[in-house]
């Protein structure tokens, strides 16, 4: 059986204290091994960056940003192969594989604006013969933690923009699907990347924990669940790097009276239930404004889901996958059974579907479930499956409330035709990405994207703006030569115009 190693230095590793099993989500079967780092591989590669970033960090940026063109063409050339690793690791469906590449090359497109981005502030004569720039610099060598559920897009929100700012690079990707990380570390190879400036170790907690600890390592980027995410805030920190830790969520939609129902539907049907509901800004909870608007809901997406297609990535006529893990289907499993416990009603049922051909695959159905109230462990808790809740409020105030009362406050949208409503909501919601009509408010690479409360750990979101302030560090020079002959005598009061 192959085994995933790690990438090091311009050269595959396969140095392995410890080995994993990696399965196909659509059989179960196991279909590869990943090497585990242990903490000297882990240190290896931070030692690569390291030393790649005393010559990087003084490369032009146009000559980064070059490298990064020739990537996304590779990116674009290979994207294929790239959908197939997702979908034999993740289960993903190749259209939602292909999907979630072109959402990451787009980040690559924005990263190959570095000379406009890096190009800093001047200002001249802020004094007597006194001028001021600022520059935007790397920081070192950083770090990136990444998730099972991007393997592609979310390592492409982090490391093209971190290498183009000038810093070098170490990548843990999630452990379950290693080997499109590897892929993309070739690919940058072949665009012309020097040895060292990105690096990828597979690996666990130790992994993680030597890149929190270590010295070298600057500042680290992670996407995952909001315990480990408030782990890696909180231990980095306290080892003096800079961070940004975005957690869990779990995403409202308003479904107002006048709503366009059959939009709404077809919206929240793929917004649901797409990628298997194991994404960050699917949106699992539906509060219908009325019991009209709620009755009729219910009865079009029980029709509507009568349609769906569950399956194996190899059919691409499939809606979505299995989820990750056997563990994982057994957890959503048991929101569900939890919901009908706690006195809400299934009314699709997504336990246990037959799939032709997968018996033994990581299966959960499209399930929706009524008369869910605030306080039941499905509605409190991110459940990560292709579960839609469904809760009754009797106004727009209080639907907006119980999305404000929630901890997280990672998306959210509401349908609506009336204008005033989707500005009062827009303004007045406490959650960082809205959409109005919009059920996936996910922004665009030139825009960063990022949660509030319990979503969001640090300061910056990730990508764009956001991610170039995240991997630079502001250094401001004021400079005067004084005309040929001038001498001025000390001044003890504070510099000023």
């Amino acid at each position: 059986m192959s085994i995933v190693g790690h990438f090091i230095n311009g050269k595959t590793v396969d140095a392995a204290e410890r080995t994993q099993d990696v399965f196909n989500p659509a059989t179960g079967e196991v279909s590869k091994q990943v090497a585990i780092a242990a903490k000297d591989t882990v240190e290896e590669a931070v030692a690569a960056a390291s030393e790649a970033y005393k010559t990087w960090r003084n490369t032009q940026p146009i000559k980064r940003a070059r490298i990064m063109f020739k990537f996304k063409q590779l990116l674009e050339d290979n994207a294929e192969k790239i959908c197939a690793l997702i979908g034999e690791e993740h289960g993903k469906i190749s259209h939602d594989a292909m999907g979630e590449l072109t959402r990451g090359i787009e980040n690559v497109e924005f990263a190959c604006t570095a000379p406009q981005m890096l190009k800093g502030e001047h200002s001249r004569n802020v004094g007597p013969d006194i001028d001021s720039w600022s520059e935007m610099q790397p920081l070192g060598v950083v770090a990136g933690i990444t998730p099972f559920n991007f393997p592609a897009m979310v390592p492409l929100w982090m490391f093209p923009l971190a290498i183009v700012c000038g810093n070098t690079f170490v990548l843990k990707p999630s452990e379950r699907d290693p080997s499109c990380a590897l892929l993309l570390a070739q690919l940058l190879q072949e665009a012309g990347l020097p040895d060292g400036v990105f690096n990828v170790v597979n690996g666990d907690k130790v992994a993680v924990d030597t890149l929190l600890t270590d010295p070298r390592v600057e500042a680290v980027s992670f996407v995952g669940s909001t315990p480990i995410a408030e782990y890696v805030y909180a231990t980095a920190s306290a080892n003096g790097k800079r961070c940004q830790a975005l957690g869990g969520a779990k995403n409202h939609a308003i479904i107002m009276p006048d709503a366009d129902m059959d939009n709404a539907v077809a919206a929240l049907t793929g917004a649901a239930f797409g990628s298997s509901g194991e994404r960050c800004m699917a949106l699992s909870v539906a509060v219908c404004v009325g019991d009209e608007a709620a009755d009729t809901f219910i009865d079009k997406m029980s029709h509507a889901m009568k349609d769906l297609k569950v399956g194996a990535y190899t059919d691409s006529s499939n809606d979505f996958g299995p989820v990750i893990t056997e563990a994982h289907k057994n957890k959503v499993d048991g929101y569900i059974a939890s919901a009908a416990e706690q006195g809400a009603t299934i009314v699709v049922d997504g336990r246990d579907p037959k799939v032709a051909g997968y018996e033994n695959g990581f299966f959960v159905g499209g399930t929706l479930i009524d008369q869910v109230k605030q306080g039941m462990t499905c509605y409190e808790e991110e459940i990560f499956g292709p579960v839609l809740l469904v809760v009754r409020a009797e106004s727009m105030e209080q639907a907006m409330q119980m999305i404000n009362d929630h901890e997280y406050g990672n998306g959210t949208c509401i349908f609506t035709r009336d204008g005033e409503a989707a500005r009062y909501f827009s303004d007045n919601i406490l959650v960082g990405m809205v959409g109005i009509n919009v059920p996936l408010p996910v922004p665009v690479a030139y825009h960063s994207f990022g949660g509030w409360k319990r979503s969001l750990f640090g300061d910056l979101g990730a990508y764009g703006p956001d991610g170039v302030r995240f991997y630079t560090k502001r250094k401001t020079i004021t400079q005067r030569w004084p005309s040929s002959g001038v001498r001025e005598g000390a001044q003890f009061s504070f510099p000023s115009n």
